[in-house]
């Protein structure tokens, strides 16, 4: 596993990179709405990255070995889309949660976030699984520390959602992050304390658990990109890209719109 840890200059590039990202998800909230397609969305956001960011958006024509082009700027998933859906001429609805994952490049380096979003008032499983995916990206967050260990990460983030009879999605997880939109190290959202690498100062991951109201099994539907959940149940996630500091660790997506850590994971 190569780690690249990044200098004082490439982390002042993330630190910009992260802040637009925050700021593209601040910027596209008020367009989230019933009526709205996810593809008026991506639209605005790719607008928005383009022609006042003056950023790159890293989804589109994003081809990992063995899949096909991504064909759209951000990912647009709705209820039990767990991750990656495609955004199109699906329409929100009153009761619909949706989560926007967003990923710009600007001066060569990446910012990747995503948030859950309400669309009109959701059911109360649907807050609460979407409270709860919130609050254990945030428990694993406050796990970063130099000489914690990935392990340390993925076990808080289990427990919390199972502590509230959630399941953890198995197959994607955090990864690194920097002039490469995925880079080592891999962050598993589940795991066992005191396992895994040593984490250093330097380090720039993403933590973004993807938390089911079901069973955590996914399938992948036949675009190629869009993952559900296998029993239909209600799917979550967020998503925050962190540095590994001297003393603990740095939210770089973090803007002025974000929301705020919730009271669970203070202190």
């Amino acid at each position: 596993m190569a780690v690249t840890l990044k200098t004082p200059q490439e982390i002042e590039r993330m630190r910009v990179a992260g802040r637009l990202a925050a700021e593209l998800l601040d910027y596209i909230a008020p367009y989230v709405k019933a009526g709205t397609t996810t593809g008026q969305l991506n639209d605005l956001c790719h607008r928005h990255m383009v022609e006042v960011q003056g950023t790159i958006p890293a989804p589109l024509n994003y081809a990992p070995p063995g899949y096909k082009p991504y064909p759209k700027s951000i990912c647009t998933s709705v209820n039990h889309q767990v991750c990656h859906g495609i955004p199109g001429d699906r329409v929100l609805k009153p009761g619909d949660i949706l989560n926007i994952d967003v990923t710009v490049i600007k001066d060569g380096f990446h910012g990747d976030s995503s948030r859950m979003f309400y669309v009109g008032e959701p059911s109360i499983q649907a807050r609460r699984l979407v409270e709860v995916t919130h609050e254990c990206m945030w428990v694993g967050i406050r796990q970063v520390r130099p000489g914690a260990q990935l392990g340390d990460v993925g076990a808080a983030i289990q427990a919390h959602a199972e502590g509230h009879g959630f399941s953890v999605v198995r197959e994607f997880c955090g990864h690194g992050i920097g002039r490469k939109f995925h880079e080592d190290p891999q962050v598993l959202h589940y795991g066992r304390p005191g396992t895994g690498l040593k984490l250093e100062p330097g380090m720039t991951f993403t933590i973004e658990p993807m938390i089911n109201a079901g069973k955590p099994a996914i399938r992948e539907l036949a675009d190629g990109w869009t993952i559900v959940t296998k029993d239909h149940s209600l799917s979550a996630q967020w998503e925050h890209t962190v540095l590994v500091t001297e003393s603990g660790h740095e939210v770089l997506t973090l803007s002025g719109d974000a929301p705020p850590p919730p009271s669970i994971a203070s202190g």
